[in-house]
């Protein structure tokens, strides 16, 4: 049979946390997700061992009401009729990759989920959760540390169960330190004394317009005059 959850409660209350706390009167989880809205509407989810029965949620705001939801999530064995019709979650890859972002795309090649989740560690090892929409299929996460491994899981929830997980392993970008770009004005012959010398060509800013794991792409202006050549000079790793 199928486990129960019992009654959620708050059993301490601050003005910036809250602690949850409750019972599982028949069966066992495999986990638990805590499900809310911050003060500023955003969806936030925090993921709970199936062992546990309590969690403090942090960072929240004064004399503000929230809904907290509490979902139970276990694999169930699905007779062969539904199993056959339940939704199939497709390839999780990273679309983009930056020094503190990683946008992480999937397909679901059959049937449609109620929302989705993202689950890794930050750099602290610290459990991190994202929660998406049924009808996305892609999520930006956002604040990781440049050059730093992280394995990411996807797992598609359908009513009280979770499915997946597919999952990512990935290495965000390091910071590029791009040297001073040097240019080669070649020497003109002298102009007549009478003649006022033209003045000389002046480099703008040099910024990365696109970064990849192995290459970088640059982009410059030139605000006055022109160049016959340029240079770029960097220092490998």
């Amino acid at each position: 049979s199928q486990p129960v959850l019992g009654e959620l409660r708050a059993s301490q209350v601050s003005p910036e946390s809250v602690q949850l706390e409750w019972s599982v009167p028949e069966g066992t989880f495999d986990s638990f997700t805590v499900q809310y809205r911050d003060a500023q509407g955003q969806p936030q989810v925090l993921p709970v061992d199936g062992g546990s029965r309590t969690v403090s949620v942090p960072g929240l705001s004064p004399s503000r009401r929230y809904k907290f939801n509490l979902y139970g999530l276990w694999a169930a064995a699905e007779p062969e009729e539904e199993a056959a019709s339940q939704p199939v979650l497709g390839e999780l890859r990273a679309s983009q990759v930056s020094p503190e972002s990683v946008q992480l795309e999937w397909s679901v090649p059959e049937g449609t989920f109620d929302s989705f989740t993202v689950q890794y560690r930050d750099a602290q090892g610290q459990p991190e959760s994202l929660f998406v929409d049924g009808g996305s299929r892609t999520v930006t996460v956002p604040g990781l540390s440049p050059s730093h491994r992280y394995n990411f899981y996807l797992y598609g929830l359908l009513g009280q169960k979770r499915l997946g997980p597919v999952s990512l392993d990935t290495i965000t970008d390091g910071w590029v330190d791009v040297s001073a770009l040097h240019c080669l004005l070649s020497s003109a012959a002298p102009a007549p004394a009478k003649e006022t010398p033209p003045s000389p060509p002046r480099l703008g800013e040099l910024m990365a317009s696109q970064v990849s794991p192995e290459s970088v792409q640059l982009e410059w202006s030139v605000p006055e005059g022109s160049f016959d050549s340029f240079t770029v000079q960097s220092r490998d790793a």
